[in-house]
């Protein structure tokens, strides 16, 4: 009796398919099985020998600090973390997201050896949240700086005029539909939206001055929002030192009198959607941070 044909040869193309299929499920769980497993709950490298240093990376436009936050913490109780590197490469971002980041590395540095690398820009609320390590390094060619605070604020009146839209608002108070699109601000909504404005400058000036233990008045003689390169930056005592990311390591290791090149342990791990790498790569503040009133961020531009 002939004995029928194998599967593969009767569906070679399902067959086929069903290999590949196969083989990337194999490489994913060696590549996951390799890069890291877990030890008390928390994720650790497989090949853990050696000294380790930890990497938070800072990209792009800063509209949100959670993940960031819990990638420092984590950072900060790992015993076998020695220092860390904060690469930061963004120009700004919002307000409250910049103010928690820096609170979170001014806690680490309290801690570990905390050095900030600066890439292509690190301003604003970029160079915010660098103030709270324990050393800054720059390239001489890096923008950064830029202490400043903006309130962003649209007027829309004569375009919603040309559709024949109006607003219909009832407040409780003068004051709470400042800001809105409908209309142009009223000289006591100017006055009210500078006072925020000076107070959250104030914040920046403040944390700035006290991380980096400069004289308030030297800090807010250079923050008129204005950029500097990383070697003017380095002149009017912002920056320590000049040089890119390996300089940082290697002054990092010296630092903790390290015999061995360390293991770089980077996160957080960052899976955006499309859209908003689109976003990012054209410094337009993601949707998550936009609202329909004003937009208060410590952003270069």
């Amino acid at each position: 009796m002939a004995q029928s044909p194998r599967f593969s040869a009767r569906h070679p193309f399902l067959f086929g398919f069903l290999l590949i299929v196969l083989a990337v499920i194999l490489l994913i769980a060696s590549m996951m099985f390799f890069s890291s497993c877990m030890q008390d709950g928390k994720k650790i490298p497989f090949f853990n020998g050696g000294e380790k240093i930890g990497v938070v990376n800072i990209q792009g436009l800063i509209a949100s600090s959670r993940t960031v936050t819990a990638w420092i913490d984590q950072l900060q109780q790992d015993d076998s973390i020695k220092g860390v590197i904060v690469r930061i490469n963004s120009p700004g971002g919002v307000v409250g997201p910049s103010q928690e980041i820096f609170q979170a590395v001014r806690r680490l540095a309290a801690s570990k050896p905390t050095i900030t690398s600066m890439g292509a820009v690190a301003a604003s609320g970029g160079y915010y949240i660098a103030a709270g390590s324990s050393e800054i390094w720059a390239n001489p060619g890096t923008l950064t700086a830029s202490i400043g605070v903006k309130a962003q604020l649209k007027d829309m009146g004569e375009l919603m005029h040309k559709l024949g839209i109006k607003e219909q608002t009832v407040t409780s108070g003068s004051l709470k539909n400042a800001g809105t699109m409908f209309r142009p601000m009223t000289p006591e909504e100017k006055i009210y939206f500078q006072e925020l404005v000076d107070d959250l400058h104030d914040q920046f000036v403040t944390d700035v001055a006290s991380s980096r233990h400069m004289d308030q008045a030297r800090v807010k003689a250079v923050a008129d929002g204005r950029a500097m390169t990383g070697r003017q930056a380095l002149q009017a005592g912002l920056v320590d030192k000049m040089g890119g990311f390996e300089d940082a390591v290697r002054s990092l290791k010296k630092a903790l009198a390290l015999t061995k090149d360390p293991v770089l342990i980077e996160g957080p791990e960052t899976k955006r959607p499309l859209l908003s790498r689109i976003l990012g790569s054209l410094d337009i503040i993601p949707s998550n941070a936009m609202t329909p009133g004003p937009q208060w961020v410590f952003s270069y531009e």
